[in-house]
């Protein structure tokens, strides 16, 4: 038996030094880049750009961090903007408050960044696919701070079951979740090359997006243990989300790929057409779940819009 938990414990223990190790290294090389704003004794670590007149507040999807836009259109939008690029609790250098996987926690934690940089002043609020979702939870929750929404392949309804990776199951439970994600930092950044490509997918990654996004940064293990938590919760949470999208009262536009496979559009984007009066949908022949890259001009042209509040074109 001793012998027996000795072969247990030392493979652990090597596992542990290698992920703070590794943690320490990535931790260098991808620095948080913003501020710290403290909210119910959390920080949430907030990039900044710009101080324009039009507050636009961006959200981010599962697996990445505020990166993902400085990667993709960020930079493309001038200084009518203040642009303000959350990371999500648990995610980039954002601490994680208990009960963080709610959408509720979530898009009220983006309501505090809100009021603390931008006060008085409703935002264009931009979420890509998780971050749809709490992009939605903020606007039902708080109407009073979103002028518009921006979906970027949004999760917005449940899916029927399944669809959550099995690496994902295993580091949600509270229990085995800490054990498995000390594992994660040895095999993850192999296997997520090959899982951006299926993301980007029928489009070709974009040349040093690996980089550019911090994905490194989703390996450390509490970040890797937020992700599956968020992940295995998000079905349950949007079953009761998705009950109140009716109530959404600003404008709403849409930018979903028709050959996304990470999400089903028609199960997301489909039903969302159904519920929300006025919403504009722009359907992306050739386009996977990752249109702000490719179609960042479009994005912004659209952020324009509804910053001068003109017609659709």
């Amino acid at each position: 038996m001793k012998w027996l938990l000795l072969a247990f414990l030392l493979p652990l223990a090597g596992a542990c030094v290698h992920s703070a190790i590794y943690t320490n290294r990535v931790e260098a090389k991808y620095p948080p880049r913003g501020q710290f704003l403290k909210v119910n004794g959390v920080d949430i670590h907030v990039v900044l750009q710009g101080d324009g007149s039009q507050p636009v507040l961006m959200i981010h999807g599962a697996s990445a961090n505020s990166r993902e836009f400085t990667a993709s259109f960020a930079p493309e939008l001038d200084g009518d903007y203040t642009v303000l690029m959350a990371d999500r609790p648990g995610h980039g250098y954002s601490d994680r408050l208990e009960d963080s996987e709610t959408l509720e926690v979530q898009a009220a934690l983006m309501a505090a960044v809100l009021e603390a940089y931008v006060p008085d002043r409703k935002a264009i609020v931009v979420g890509h696919s998780f971050g749809g979702a709490v992009a939605l939870r903020l606007a039902l929750d708080r109407p009073d701070l979103v002028e518009a929404l921006v979906l970027l392949a949004p999760v917005s309804h449940d899916w029927g079951g399944g669809g959550v990776a099995w690496y994902n199951q295993w580091g949600a439970p509270p229990l085995i979740g800490p054990v498995f994600s000390q594992l994660v930092p040895i095999v993850g950044p192999t296997a997520a090359k090959r899982g951006i490509a299926s993301t980007f997918a029928p489009e070709a990654v974009p040349e040093g997006y690996y980089e550019r996004a911090g994905t490194p940064l989703l390996f450390r293990p509490d970040v890797f243990r937020a992700n599956a938590r968020d992940l295995t919760a998000l079905q349950d949470e949007l079953v009761a989300q998705s009950a109140r999208y009716g109530e959404l009262d600003m404008p709403v536009i849409v930018f979903s790929g028709e050959d996304d496979t990470v999400i089903k559009p028609e199960l997301h984007v489909g039903r969302l057409r159904e519920q929300v009066e006025g919403i504009i949908v722009f359907e992306l022949d050739g386009i996977g779940h990752m249109p702000h890259h490719s179609m960042g001009d479009r994005v912004v042209a659209e952020i324009a819009r509804l910053a001068a509040l003109e017609p659709a074109r």
